[in-house]
């Protein structure tokens, strides 16, 4: 059990948010993650802990409940009866008991009639409408992960060599679990991926889910092997120099197993997301709503020690706060960062395209390192396959996929036919860290009829030249599991709800969701077991044979991690708009990018865009890039046409180094 020192705290003014007497019982770290109480400048302030967290002599229970005039705690086991619990003010409940160890089942009771789980439960093991357990994490991995002395050994990666390969933990796997994922962290770091991306891990109804219809989230998910497996995948991670990345939902609450509604006003009055309803963060009593979920990102980090967050769909989050919630996590996750040495990364998903997320809060910015770039992904998916339905009308094959690749973007202020109105902002002066891009995801694989990836439609030399336009991209990539080996089996959207009319609900809005792109016909249905199963990968990445289609296309993804990260051309430019990274094209279907190092050579990247052999006229590369010569070959996704300079085959991809003397 975790160590207690007790702290004092000078007495803020009655017009300042009070900071409670729990806090003052819990773990010091807490002043290194918190803006102090008093201070005048913005961020998170403490509000105390939440759920049951250790004491040294026993457990702290503590609720925040406004809306009930009273709360006791209910320990599940023969000849309990309920305990009060002390009213501290502001809506927080809190009660310290000696009897309660990890493994105690427990529940609230509100106003003597309701019984209800723990809104920050850390582990549900009966599922979401079961009653909460007590855990702590082991003493052991509590004293490693402390700052001092003795803390992790591992020190993280700079936001620029972060390359991430997103899975899901039930699927990624045969055996669908975190331990499952250890089997291929081997793969994965020998493959040259620096950072895992988790799917949410919330509970969710049932045992099959994506993750989104998390209800509570401060509990690990039991099917993947609950808070105790993620600690083990942790360390295992860092053991083989890998970060770890949380996805984190911040912008609703799944429907089965919510039971905040009770509790407090958690949820919006006003607004509503495509998932259900908005989190309350710019009402009455947000700043309460506000530190739930900030004290769930500090549990996360600090108990778990995650090395980062990336945070589903912000556009759905309304916030007019002056001092946003977002902006609020980057203060906390750099006052954690600062304290334990090392980063703790925040990752934006966004279709706003609004350069603001990634600009420091004293630039009135969000203060986030990097946002996905769907743009990115779908300029490529139009170039590739010629999609015309849905968001992929707003783009033009070819052209907007140079103009992603040369500034992060396409949209910055133009009009986007999808959604009626000018989207984005500016990305020129934006750094190559501040961009995630891929060519497959969990949305854009799981959210098509088939859940169908890239491979389905590529031929293998068409999979080669999608991954160089991500790997050799100036900017963060990433990987969806699989497709480093050109994965076949789909990723399908699947659940396991327990409410017939929720289940009825999700089958007709993914028809609907799939009218808008023009695909007809039955969809999988996302309750069904073999849904599930359809989507579980089965190959071992480490078994393949370097002849089979699978061993060649790694063995390509293996050559590009490697020039990625030795040629010092690659490096990230400090700016989009930067002179040591342009792009040219596509002309006769030849998509080419010039980049440069503060040092080094040149290096010049050919891409054929098309299924058919195409010229590389010199004189346009002179003109548009200033490239002299033919150069020196440094990679070729098609070696049996290298004797061709000036042509290159279907699909090819070509890497030349600038020859000295030039």
């Amino acid at each position: 059990m975790a160590k207690v020192r007790h702290r004092s705290s000078s007495s803020p003014s009655s017009t300042e948010l009070q900071l409670p007497e729990a806090a003052r019982m819990m773990e010091s770290d807490r002043q290194f993650d918190f803006v102090p109480v008093s201070a005048r400048l913005p961020g998170p302030r403490d509000l105390g802990p939440l759920g049951a967290t250790p004491l040294k002599n026993g457990t702290l229970f503590r609720v925040w409940a406004p809306l009930a005039g009273s709360v006791d705690l209910w320990i599940d086991r023969p000849g309990e009866r309920p305990r009060p619990m002390n009213h501290e003010g502001q809506g927080y409940y809190c009660l310290s008991v000696y009897d309660a160890p990890p493994g105690t089942l427990y529940r609230f009771r509100l106003d003597s009639q309701t019984m209800l789980p723990d809104p920050a439960s850390r582990l549900q093991p009966h599922g979401v409408h079961g009653p909460s357990a007590v855990w702590f994490p082991p003493e052991e991995h509590t004293n490693k992960t402390e700052k001092s002395p003795g803390g992790s050994p591992f020190s993280g990666h700079p936001i620029g060599d972060l390359v991430f390969y997103e899975l899901h933990p039930g699927t990624y796997t045969p055996e669908g679990t975190f331990r499952g994922t250890i089997g291929r962290l081997d793969h994965l770091a020998d493959l040259g991926v620096t950072a895992i991306e988790l799917m949410p891990l919330s509970q969710f109804p049932g045992e099959r889910n994506w993750g989104y219809d998390g209800t509570f989230p401060y509990a690990i998910a039991l099917s993947y092997g609950g808070p105790d497996g993620l600690l083990e995948l942790v360390r295992a991670c860092h053991a083989r120099g890998l970060s770890v990345i949380l996805d984190v939902v911040c912008n609703h609450l799944g429907p089965e197993g919510n039971y905040l509604h009770a509790f407090g006003p958690y949820f919006s009055r006003t607004t509503r997301t495509p998932w259900g309803e908005a989190l309350n963060f710019d009402e009455t009593m947000s700043d309460h709503v506000r530190h739930y979920f900030l004290e769930n990102l500090r549990y996360l980090a600090r108990t778990f020690d995650i090395d980062g967050f990336r945070f589903d769909a912000v556009h759905a989050i309304r916030d007019q706060s002056a001092h946003t919630f977002l902006a609020d996590a980057s203060v906390l996750a750099s006052r954690i960062a600062r304290s334990r040495g090392r980063p703790l990364h925040l990752v934006a998903e966004s279709n706003l395209n609004d350069r603001r997320h990634v600009l420091p809060p004293e630039r009135e910015g969000m203060g986030f390192g990097a946002q996905w770039s769907d743009d990115f992904h779908h300029a490529l998916r139009v170039t590739f396959t010629g999609e015309k339905d849905g968001y992929y009308r707003d783009f033009s094959p070819g052209k907007d996929l140079a103009k992603a690749l040369e500034r992060g973007f396409v949209y910055q202020g133009q009009f986007a036919p999808s959604f009626g109105h000018r989207r984005g902002s500016s990305s020129d002066d934006l750094p190559g860290s501040a961009f995630v891009v891929f060519a497959q995801n969990h949305d854009q694989v799981g959210n098509r009829r088939e859940g169908d990836r890239l491979s389905a439609v590529l031929p293998e030399e068409g999979l080669m030249c999608v991954a160089a336009l991500v790997l050799l991209s100036p900017a963060l990539p990433l990987l969806f599991m699989g497709e480093e080996y050109g994965e076949t089996r789909p990723f399908l959207y699947f659940t396991s709800h327990g409410d017939p009319d929720l289940v009825r609900a999700v089958r007709e809005g993914r028809k609907k969701e799939f009218a808008a792109f023009g695909w007809t016909g039955e969809v999988p249905d996302p309750q069904d077991p073999r849904t599930f199963e359809a989507s579980r990968l089965t190959t071992d990445p480490a078994a393949l044979s370097p002849e089979s289609r699978e061993g060649r296309i790694l063995g390509f993804y293996k050559k590009l991690f490697r020039l990625r990260k030795s040629h010092l051309a690659f490096g990230l430019p400090d700016r989009m708009d930067s002179e040591r990274h342009r792009v040219a094209g596509p002309r006769y279907g030849i998509l080419a990018q010039r980049r440069q190092g503060r040092e080094g050579p040149r290096v010049l990247v050919l891409w054929n865009l098309s299924d058919r052999e195409r010229p590389v006229p010199p004189v346009w590369l002179r003109r548009d890039l200033g490239w002299e010569g033919e150069g020196r070959p440094i990679l070729d996704s098609r070696e049996e046409f290298a004797g061709r300079p000036h042509f290159l085959a279907p699909y090819q991809v070509r890497v030349l180094e600038e020859e000295r003397g030039r």
